[in-house]
């Protein structure tokens, strides 16, 4: 795989012992498909020992190959991109093999994540992400009943997870969701002297627009509406009408961050517009 050179040489930082676990036991699974156990482990110990510099000696029994191969795997786990490289490069090698299920990347990158790691997998390259961090948001709103609550946090810990996994455009595609479906809490809602009664994003937004004239959340509307209208474009980010296949309308992991970053800070400024506006009319959804 490709990542920074000097990555070789000098450790950018190690693996969390959680996630060397996690890739020895996916290693298990594999090895357990093979016709040959000790083979499988072999194979990675080998990749794993080449990572560091040093020569793989063959394991006199199967006991011992597992037990080599974790010694090699913590070695390699000193270097985190390096250990990324040696399991990934190992099963690509494996990929011929049609007696063998390999996990994808898309399951390295949710290790990889979940743990904090800081790094993914971007074939062909290691990329950091450590710096990539998302946007906080409350983990509770007062307007808002359980079954919302729930519905919004999880659509929020669905993108993060897309976007582990190297797909942002899905990652986008969950959070535009997000906030076409917060926007909807606003009906019924009192926005001075009238009441929000439209059903659809647009209109919705339009309607507290017209309600909440001279106010912040005049202004927010109209970025959160130029954000919607590019994203949902055939010729902008292809999210919502499909993608005009002429122009280059693909989302990278930095786009996909950017988007979903911009679109957790308005859907936080929304509820709490909307505890505000629920507080004024005295009403709780």
């Amino acid at each position: 795989m490709q990542f920074d050179a000097a990555w070789r040489y000098d450790s950018p930082g190690g693996l969390p012992r959680v996630v060397v676990n996690e890739f020895n036991s996916l290693v298990g699974i594999i090895a357990s498909q093979g016709t040959s156990r000790k083979r499988i482990l072999e194979h990675f110990k080998s990749y794993f020992s080449n990572s560091y510099g040093s020569t793989a000696s063959t394991s006199s029994d199967v006991s011992w190959a597992e037990s080599d191969l974790y010694t090699a795997m913590v070695a390699a786990g000193e270097n985190a991109p390096l250990f990324i490289d040696a399991f990934y490069e190992a099963c690509e090698a494996l990929r011929g093999d049609p007696a063998i299920g390999l996990p994808d990347v898309a399951r390295m990158n949710r290790i990889l994540a979940e743990h904090n790691a800081g790094y993914e997998i971007q074939p062909p390259h290691i990329v950091a992400v450590g710096v990539h961090k998302p946007i906080p948001v409350p983990e509770r709103y007062e307007s808002l009943n359980a079954k919302a609550q729930q519905i919004i946090n999880e659509s929020f810990r669905q993108s993060e997870q897309l976007l582990a996994e190297g797909r942002p455009r899905q990652a986008v595609q969950e959070i535009l969701w997000l906030m076409e479906s917060v926007m909807t809490a606003f009906r019924g809602l009192g926005t001075g002297d009238a009441t929000v009664e439209e059903k659809y994003f647009n209109k919705i937004a339009g309607e507290l627009k017209r309600n909440q004239k001279g106010s912040m959340l005049e202004q927010v509307l109209t970025w959160l509406g130029a954000l919607h209208g590019y994203l949902s474009s055939p010729t902008g980010g292809g999210i919502r009408h499909g993608a005009d296949l002429k122009f280059d309308i693909s989302i990278g992991p930095a786009d996909g961050r950017l988007y979903c970053n911009l679109i957790r800070s308005y859907v936080t400024f929304l509820m709490s517009e909307h505890e505000r506006l629920s507080r004024n009319s005295g009403n709780r959804n």
